[in-house]
């Protein structure tokens, strides 16, 4: 969305600190032997105490208050209480919500407790990655121009990008223009970040595959060639210098 005046920036400002907070505080509570819906309910809680709404059960039907994927999972992984996390689990955890009209989204990967699974690079060069792009966004900047930083990096960490993932305007719905800020450049794409705008922006980095496909389950979605797949996402006010974080609140870099 374009911020016109005071009051939209204000709730663009407390939605994306509620999916922030809601992120860390999910992130806090994850433990081993604990059940993925046992997760989710605790966020749905949190977003719950704020007054807010989860954006996936409203936009789409989502069964869950937010997307919880594991290991091999690589986007919408759906709450379960049969999926019991482990010691060394490579986790995503995506929460976006609606209050007051406003929507935000922000999600992490993270590696729960020991890394015996060496999953922390992978991790570590995703929120190196997001960090790196959202500090080259500001308006003018064109949209491909970021997609092909995020490549770039990701290459010369060893890893790849999923290329149909991507991240997003947001604002007064979960999904808006410009609905494609994809992890690789698309020449063809002369679209440009806008000043005043909000967006947010997510990293989808690889071990070995390119595509996310989706499972019978009508949403889980995994790598076209295995492997695993770490995320992170902020939802950002882009301006003519450094863009404000507006979902900083999720700590992801502490």
């Amino acid at each position: 969305m374009s911020i016109t005046k005071e009051s939209e920036l204000l709730g663009m400002k407390e939605i994306s600190e509620v999916v922030g907070t809601t992120l860390k505080l999910m992130r806090e509570y994850a433990k081993v032997g604990m059940s993925t819906k046992t997760l989710d309910e605790y966020g749905g809680e949190l977003l719950k105490s704020y007054g807010a709404k989860s954006a996936p059960y409203e936009t789409y039907g989502f069964p869950g208050y937010s997307c919880i994927s594991i290991n091999n999972e690589a986007a919408h992984g759906i709450p379960s209480e049969e999926k019991i996390l482990k010691e060394g689990d490579l986790i995503n955890i995506d929460v976006s919500a609606e209050l007051n009209g406003f929507w935000s989204d922000n999600g992490g990967s993270f590696v729960l407790g020991k890394d015996i699974h060496n999953h922390q690079p992978l991790v570590d060069a995703s929120k190196t990655i997001l960090q790196k792009a959202i500090r080259n966004i500001k308006g003018g900047v064109k949209i491909s121009e970021i997609g092909y930083l995020i490549e770039t990096e990701a290459k010369k960490s060893g890893f790849k990008v999923i290329k149909n993932l991507a991240g997003h305007g947001v604002g007064r719905s979960l999904h808006e223009e410009p609905e494609n800020i994809l992890n690789y450049r698309v020449k063809s794409n002369r679209e440009r970040f806008k000043k005043n705008t909000t967006v947010a922006i997510e990293t989808f980095i690889s071990t070995n595959s390119t595509a996310a496909v989706e499972l019978n389950d009508g949403w889980t979605l995994v790598g076209n060639k295995g492997g695993y797949v770490a995320q992170h996402e902020q939802t950002i006010l882009v301006t003519d210098t450094y863009p404000v974080i507006l979902t900083k609140s999720n700590e992801i870099y502490n």
